[in-house]
């Protein structure tokens, strides 16, 4: 399976007016903003996700595993997590291949639109639990908490 690395310019705008809508102060749907900062300028750079919670805790999955905000947040380690106008300091830890399995295996049930996009870019077959399970190699997840600064 070939993964697709980058965002179409369709999605560019999308995550654009995402952008725009949130700054406004008008969240929808399951989508939060996260902010890290960039690996090499060190600017602030932002980018819609949609946090999955398993146990209690929030994780970050991501269709585009070689997209630049998981390549910031690996080397950042930290972020800001903004909900309308609502902002959270975080960790962002980036979980070993063998702990992803059962984080990816919630996502279908947690975000049912979601999972078009793995299925589009090649990361996993269909929308059931076991294949996103057996995609853990193949997609980043991040344990978000808290950050005390």
């Amino acid at each position: 399976m070939t993964a697709q690395r980058s965002l179409s310019p369709r999605h560019r705008v999308r995550n654009n007016v995402v952008i725009l809508f949130h700054r406004l102060g008008l969240p929808f749907g399951p989508l939060y903003l996260l902010t890290v900062p960039g690996r090499r300028s060190g600017l602030p750079r932002t980018t819609p996700v949609a946090p999955v919670v398993v146990d209690g805790t929030r994780y970050l999955l991501q269709a585009y595993p070689g997209s630049d905000w998981v390549k910031n947040a690996r080397a950042a380690g930290y972020g800001v997590l903004t909900r309308g106008r609502r902002k959270q300091r975080v960790e962002l830890v980036e979980l070993p291949e063998e702990e992803r399995g059962r984080i990816l295996r919630e996502f279908p049930g947690h975000n049912p639109r979601g999972v078009g996009a793995f299925v589009r870019n090649g990361l996993v077959d269909s929308g059931s639990p076991e294949h996103f399970e057996e995609a853990a190699a193949r997609c980043p997840v991040f344990r978000v908490a808290p950050r005390a600064d």
